[in-house]
């Protein structure tokens, strides 16, 4: 089957790994994935022409606004991926939610990563006036620096010579960072919001805070605790190994595309 496939492609984010990952377990199916980045394709003219052009026979969208609002009222089939900012942050904007609300109406299936995504209401964004304080509090702190992108393979061993890894975000579906820190097996201490919550079991799988201070104590415990940070490391690669499997991932995307195929022949 040919899909057409939307998402937000910049380059190096967690949903542009995610969307690459879903289009390899489609294509290993013998699917006709092409992949698209949404904010490339900003009209509902632009994707009838190209639904047209290429023969596509059915969609997803990672993102349920970005990517799914894009998708209504053109003959096919579609499924939505949940992208993490659609169910934390555009649901809470009128003209957002009930745009979202429609394409969920038209949508064949819908993927939530996690449980808390599909409860999440609330989010912060990272203001670009916030994110030119941090890079000029780094440049005045002694000890750290700012990385830039870098390929995943060479973050994947950066990863590895670190002691820990931080997520501090206010915001999250499902952290790619914290899951790849898991199975590196490097401990994870993470902000104490729903989405990571859903994948860092306190004093488990990782360590979960709520506050600079807080940060700060559970850092130190982890430096001066060896037991604790060989006990977290392995329940946390254990954990990925059970419930985020890569085959079971891929497994579920091609029965759901499966699906889609089904609903074309009826």
């Amino acid at each position: 089957m040919r899909l057409l496939f939307l998402a937000v492609l910049r380059r190096h984010t967690g949903n542009a790994v995610t969307a690459e990952r879903v289009r390899d377990h489609l294509e290993a199916a013998g699917h006709v994935c092409l992949l698209k980045d949404a904010f490339d394709l900003e009209s509902s003219s632009e994707i009838a022409h190209l639904i047209k052009a290429e023969n596509l026979e059915a969609a997803l969208a990672l993102h349920l606004y970005r990517g799914g609002r894009l998708l209504q009222g053109h003959g096919i089939p579609f499924g939505i991926i949940f992208g993490g900012t659609d169910l934390n942050e555009d649901v809470n904007q009128r003209e957002k939610n009930d745009v979202m609300g429609k394409v969920l109406e038209e949508a064949r299936f819908a993927v939530a990563f996690t449980e808390s995504m599909k409860e999440t209401a609330q989010t912060q964004w990272v203001d670009p006036v916030f994110t030119r304080e941090v890079k000029a509090k780094v440049k005045r702190t002694a000890g750290v620096r700012l990385l830039g992108e870098m390929p995943q393979e060479d973050l994947h061993a950066a990863l590895k010579n670190c002691f820990a890894v931080v997520n501090s975000s206010v915001s999250e579906g499902m952290s790619a960072a914290i899951l790849e820190a898991m199975d590196l097996e490097v401990p994870v201490l993470a902000r104490n919001i729903p989405g990571n919550a859903a994948v860092v079991k306190h004093e488990v799988t990782g360590l979960l805070f709520s506050d600079p201070q807080e940060f700060v104590q559970l850092a130190k415990r982890l430096v001066r605790d060896p037991a604790l940070e060989k006990e977290i490391v392995a329940n946390g690669r254990e954990y990925v190994r059970r419930c985020h499997s890569w085959q079971a991932e891929r497994d579920t995307y091609q029965n759901l595309v499966q699906n889609l195929e089904g609903s074309i022949k009826e």
